[in-house]
């Protein structure tokens, strides 16, 4: 009986943790990070989440890096003509009073040559890096190809393409 409580509360605590992930870095807090599962190792993924930051001054994500993939981006989305087109940027702004959202059809973590396949109920260890808070190792949940594609739902609406970003 006393196993079977404990397998419960385990499994209930694993449940919270990975509806809500949150970490710590400075006066940086970081929820809700998810990647999108692959299709394979080739190819790429995006990670997401949201940032938030204590104080009155501001901070930038300005690097990231993962065992998982040769290289980590920042990138945006913009409209060129009436098409959404992926763009890298140098850093994200962390500014007080508002969270910045990364998303689908957003700001992004773009994750490129990828060197495993990103399995759904996974995690991906994640290093991110601060201009003032510093950097910090984070798992980051992995979540389905059609992760990110309702509308109005935890993860926003998708931005188009195959399900890889």
């Amino acid at each position: 009986m006393r196993a079977m409580l404990t397998s419960c509360l385990l499994l209930a605590l694993a449940a919270t943790a990975a509806a809500g992930e949150m970490a710590q870095i400075g006066k940086v807090t970081i929820h809700d990070p998810w990647a999108r599962a692959s299709l394979g190792t080739t190819g790429s993924s995006a990670v997401y989440m949201t940032l938030e930051i204590e104080g009155d001054e501001a901070d930038r994500l300005v690097a990231a890096v993962t065992p998982a993939a040769e290289r980590a981006e920042l990138h945006s989305h913009v409209m060129d003509q009436g098409v959404a087109r992926m763009r890298p940027v140098r850093a994200v702004e962390v500014a007080p009073g508002a969270p910045t959202v990364l998303q689908p059809g957003g700001l992004h973590l773009m994750l490129l040559g990828l060197k495993q396949e990103l399995a759904e109920g996974g995690t991906l260890p994640l290093t991110v890096t601060f201009e003032k808070a510093g950097s910090a190792e984070i798992e980051v949940p992995i979540l389905g190809l059609a992760a990110g594609m309702e509308r109005g739902g935890r993860h926003g609406a998708h931005h188009g393409g195959a399900g890889t970003h």
